[in-house]
């Protein structure tokens, strides 16, 4: 199975430091290891070199009677000094490549030197042998049994070498996630940003614009843009609220002029058009106020305002059912909050005939599900029909039509208060206008 790269910029960068990094150390810690190794074992047969060629000098300037009775005396901790060779089935010689061979060639370039193991009585694995012919062609063998036969220390343990490298990794973790975090931390904050500029565009605060020389430059541009969005946001409700509120002096004008015609049924068609007219401008004006500042929250009771909702819809002869009660009132804008879900429950019954009212909740959201029992929409227009002034194919009749600005505002007026709205056919038929609610009132501007 291929292993796909992470998707976030901090797990990338996080993978690539730490992958390179630890290859870097592994063949560091290689490296020092066999270098820590082939100097010691350099400076350790220099050593042994030095004193065999001492104690051989020392040996030249003695009788033969005299080396008898020295020989023990001269021996070191590690060195075993005899004058007769040991039997040859115990001996095998060393190659000439041997580093103990070369350290006495360089100690002892005069004498005569050969080197052998011995293996009896000095463990698994030997001891090594030197022999060197003194100035009057004695030898002299020195066995060495604490030294190594092999050319080379013992491997550390394991266990040993992986703490060695895991605490190096462990730490450069540390430092990379601490590097790699404030890095991308600039970017996490552009990214929430960018966000709650989607949302609530004329709310959204600016970004610091502190730090690293390219962290500012971006959070500089992005507050110039966020700032630019806010004012056409700004002018965009300006001008739709004015045209929407010049409209209705000539729409009163043509009204009473069409009470002069005599011909009813032009004049019929004539107050309907004008009724059509009327209803947009006054949704243009509702769209624009709901993109306005409005009032702090209070402390609303769902529970009595969905009753009173349900009151109404029956006064207008539609069928409105509720289930489910809240535990609390619900911080929210009273006016705005019961103007959004009239327009919700308007929408269900002009296209579903019945709306179910269903209200739940948890620690953090209030969540209503105002369901209808009508056909419900394509998936392509479920996000679609919350943008100002559009309308389904299936709506664009007089009588169910509208302007294309209810879901709109009321989107709109939830955000505005922490909220938001979400539509979603029903696995069992019809459409479902999803409200999420804060239990806290967060998110409500001033």
């Amino acid at each position: 199975m291929r292993l796909g790269m992470p998707h976030s910029l901090f797990a990338r960068l996080m993978l690539i430091w730490l992958v390179g990094i630890a290859l870097v150390l592994s063949a560091s810690f290689a490296l020092f290891v066999g270098e820590r190794d082939r100097v010691g074992r350099s400076a350790m047969y220099e050593g042994i070199a030095q004193e065999i060629a001492a104690t051989a000098e020392v040996l030249d300037r003695l009788s033969p009677y005299e080396r008898e009775r020295w020989i023990e005396e001269l021996g070191r901790r590690r060195l075993r000094l005899s004058l007769r060779l040991p039997p040859a089935e115990h001996l095998r010689p060393q190659p000439a490549g041997h580093p103990l061979a070369a350290a006495l060639r360089a100690a002892m370039a005069e004498r005569s030197i050969s080197l052998h193991l011995h293996q009896r009585g000095d463990g698994p694995h030997g001891a090594l042998l030197v022999s060197v012919s003194l100035a009057d062609g004695s030898p002299l063998h020195v066995r060495l049994p604490g030294i190594p036969a092999a050319p080379g220390f013992p491997a550390p343990p394991p266990g040993r070498l992986l703490a060695a490298l895991l605490a190096l990794v462990g730490g450069v973790t540390l430092l990379t996630w601490l590097a790699v975090r404030i890095a991308t931390r600039p970017l996490s904050r552009m990214a929430e940003a960018a966000r709650r500029l989607g949302e609530e565009p004329e709310r959204a605060a600016p970004l610091d614009t502190g730090g690293p020389t390219e962290v500012a430059q971006a959070a500089a541009a992005f507050n110039q843009m966020q700032l630019r969005v806010r004012e056409h946001v700004a002018e965009r409700t300006r001008i739709l609220a004015a045209i929407s509120h010049d409209l209705q002096t000539p729409i009163t004008r043509l009204r009473l002029r069409a009470e002069l015609l005599d011909d009813e049924p032009l004049r019929a068609r004539f107050q309907s058009d004008l009724d059509a007219m009327q209803a947009l401008v006054r949704e243009g004006l509702d769209y624009a106020r709901s993109m306005d500042a409005a009032p702090p929250a209070q402390p609303v009771d769902l529970n009595g305002l969905l009753e009173a909702l349900r009151g109404d819809a029956a006064d207008m002869g539609w069928t409105v059912s509720l289930s489910g009660q809240a535990s609390a009132p619900c911080p929210a804008r009273p006016g705005a909050l019961r103007r959004a879900l009239w327009n919700l429950i308007e929408y269900g019954i002009k296209f579903g005939e019945r709306v179910d009212i269903t209200l739940s909740e948890d620690a953090q959201r209030i969540a209503l599900c105002i369901r209808d029992h009508g056909p419900g929409l394509p998936e392509a227009e479920l996000e679609k029909v919350f943008e100002p002034f559009y309308r389904t194919e299936a709506s664009r009749n007089r009588e169910t039509g509208g302007t294309g600005l209810g879901l709109a505002i009321a989107r709109n007026l939830l955000r505005a208060q922490g909220g938001d709205v979400h539509l979603a056919n029903h696995p069992a038929g019809g459409l479902q206008a999803l409200v999420s609610l804060p239990r806290d009132g967060s998110g409500i501007g001033a």
